[in-house]
């Protein structure tokens, strides 16, 4: 018998709803705008704007997307975030990545007003993680965390294995997880038995970029596994298709599996709407 998919689908919709009475309230004092920075022409980061924008309009979320030149300096980019962090009638900043690499995104990110960070990069957003303050955390981050929760396993106690160890995943994932009394051992490029750590863990949560790098042999039978990852590789047939760092075999070994697509993902996407209304509630 295989795993049970936990779908992000009907999550993220009831995360969508609780926030509609939360918008209408704020109609009247600051009505959140979120406005998305893109510099260059990436098209995932193109497809991931217009994403954006058709949740935003949704919920009746504000949105705007300013493309900016390539070539712009990062002088210039520091002054368009400056304006924005001035402006009252934006709520939410976001920076789509990846940009031209002569440009510091780390900077860019620091630079954005902690309470109008969305996407939870501000050294002041990430370091809050610490204290297990969710308001304005990574999206992703939170994405995993509740579908963890939402499996329904008892997280205080729990042996969880994080597989990656990014900024804006891996870090703030395990320190959110630890707030809550879980048993959090974080693997990453140095670690020497990534596969032993796994096969003795309740949850196996994967954010690499890596396709397929968990192994079915890898998950304790009956474990929950989330996996992050969103590789876009090509098929037997030649087409493009969508697979997740989990090898598809795991879903005969674990007891619970997020889809990859419809997953975590979904649940991102309805996390960075709460992030939006969020920042819009601090700045009321």
């Amino acid at each position: 018998m295989g795993a049970r998919l936990l779908e992000g689908g009907p999550i993220a919709d009831r995360i969508k709803a609780e926030l509609k009475p939360r918008i209408a309230a704020l109609a009247a004092t600051r009505p959140p705008k979120l406005v998305a920075l893109l510099a260059g022409d990436n098209p995932g980061a193109k497809y991931y704007a217009k994403s954006q924008q058709k949740d935003c309009e949704e919920l009746g979320i504000g949105y705007e997307l300013r493309e900016l030149d390539a070539e712009i300096t990062q002088d210039d980019m520091m002054g368009v975030i400056a304006g924005l962090n001035g402006c009252p009638a934006t709520t939410g900043i976001i920076l789509l990545v990846p940009v031209p690499k002569h440009l510091d995104a780390r900077a860019l990110q620091a630079a954005i007003a902690p309470e109008k960070d969305v996407d939870g990069v501000n050294p002041a957003n990430l370091g809050r993680v610490v204290q297990g303050d969710r308001t304005l955390a990574p999206c992703t981050a939170q994405a995993a965390v509740t579908m963890v929760e939402e499996a329904g396993i008892e997280v205080r106690g729990a042996e969880i294995v994080m597989v990656g160890h990014s900024e804006i995943v891996g870090k703030p994932t395990a320190l959110l997880l630890l707030e809550q009394l879980a048993t959090v051992t974080v693997c990453h490029i140095g670690t020497k038995d990534t596969a032993a750590h796994c096969r003795a863990a309740d949850v196996v949560i994967v954010a690499t970029g890596v396709p397929g790098l968990v192994k079915p042999d890898w998950i304790k039978p009956g474990a929950l596994v989330v996996d992050v990852g969103i590789n876009r590789v090509k098929g037997e047939d030649g087409k493009t298709k969508i697979v997740g760092d989990v090898d598809a075999g795991a879903v005969e070994v674990a007891g619970i599996l997020t889809p990859v697509p419809g997953g975590v993902g979904a649940v991102t996407a309805a996390l960075l709407m709460k992030n939006t209304v969020a920042a819009a509630e601090l700045q009321a």
